[in-house]
């Protein structure tokens, strides 16, 4: 009883925040509040203070368009923190911006979904640049958990769940049953690899250089894994890598597909060898509920057919797919007690 009073006390004091530490984006969800925050995961720094001069959204319009003393870096690579102190402030930034809806006195708590399977140095950076950032309290959840949680699947049933959580570094395969993991496989071919895919595809076929945010830009616009009933083109414009000037070109969805292929079939192959590992009467549950898609990735055109082609296994878009990990940290912190197991609660927990 005294703990929940304590808590119920802290909770006055304190704000709850729920963070998808994203390679790509970064989601904070305020307890009581729903998702309040939703920037991309870039810092600009001056190199000659050392001081942060934008973080998120301001930030990602400079990539590319800095001078030659500042820079504009992604502090997470592949899911994991490779700038600790770019991080700290990224996450000093949005926990602060976030609370500036609800203002305390004390630190927040906060739940973080990382990557599935990540090392002990990885999920220690994670915590520390957290504390170091405000947090009085830091959880830390694997981010399959966190997406099924968010979009509800039975995952304390006895009965398997399959998620594929594809964000912008990683790509998280995770069959779920009973409140776990039972197989898992964390895959380093994710949106930021397509977005260099057609990097190479368009300097290789066309001779043309062309930055990651157009590459990104044009995957969104016209990118498709299946053949649609319609055409879609983009003016894609770059620098002509023989005369160094600048020269436009028409990109088609079809370009965009043999960019992507090999990474595409990557994907592909890793599902069906989780599947392949899977007990068999997971794998009926599996064929009975369907394969979910979540992250950005979802958003993919034709991927939930072509998997479903491929895999002889129902394959859905969950709704909403890039809010479905910051949702799952939002169900934790309703009720931490409850959910308490799902959490990675010490640097054992992992190998």
């Amino acid at each position: 009883m005294k703990r929940f009073d304590l808590n119920r006390l802290l909770s006055l004091v304190s704000n709850d925040v729920g963070i998808d530490l994203g390679t790509a984006n970064t989601l904070v969800y305020l307890r009581g509040k729903g998702i309040v925050l939703t920037e991309p995961s870039v810092v600009a720094l001056n190199q000659k203070t050392g001081q942060v001069v934008a973080v998120g959204a301001a930030a990602k319009d400079m990539l590319g368009r800095t001078p030659g003393h500042l820079i504009a870096v992604r502090p997470l690579v592949e899911g994991v923190v490779s700038d600790f102190e770019a991080t700290e402030e990224m996450l000093a930034y949005l926990i602060s911006r976030a609370q500036g809806v609800s203002r305390r006195l004390l630190g927040p708590r906060a739940v973080i979904g990382v990557p599935a399977g990540v090392t002990n140095v990885e999920m220690r950076a994670v915590r520390d640049a957290a504390q170091n950032a405000g947090a009085r309290e830091v959880h830390i959840v694997e981010e399959p958990i966190a997406a099924a949680l968010g979009i509800r699947l039975p995952i304390r049933e006895a009965v398997g769940s399959m998620i594929v959580d594809i964000g912008g570094g990683t790509v998280d395969i995770a069959v779920l049953s009973l409140g776990g993991i039972v197989r898992a496989k964390n895959l380093r071919v994710a949106g930021d690899k397509l977005n260099q895919d057609i990097i190479s595809y368009v300097r290789s076929e066309f001779k043309i250089l062309i930055g990651e945010k157009t590459a990104e830009e044009v995957k969104m616009a016209i990118g498709s894994v299946v053949e649609g009933s319609g055409h879609a083109e983009a003016l894609v414009r770059g620098r002509d890598l023989i005369t160094g000037l600048p020269r436009e070109i028409i990109l088609t969805d079809s370009d965009i597909r043999e960019a992507i292929s090999q990474s595409v079939d990557t994907l592909v192959e890793s599902v069906r060898e989780v599947l392949e590992t899977t007990p068999p009467e997971i794998l009926s549950d599996v064929m009975r509920s369907g394969i979910a898609l979540v992250g950005g990735g979802a958003l993919l055109r034709g991927l939930d057919q072509l998997l479903s082609l491929w895999l002889k296994v129902p394959v859905f878009v969950a709704g909403d797919p890039l809010t479905a990990v910051a949702r799952g940290t939002g169900v934790i912190l309703e009720n931490l007690e409850l959910h308490r197991d799902l959490l990675l609660e010490h640097d054992d927990d992992l190998s």
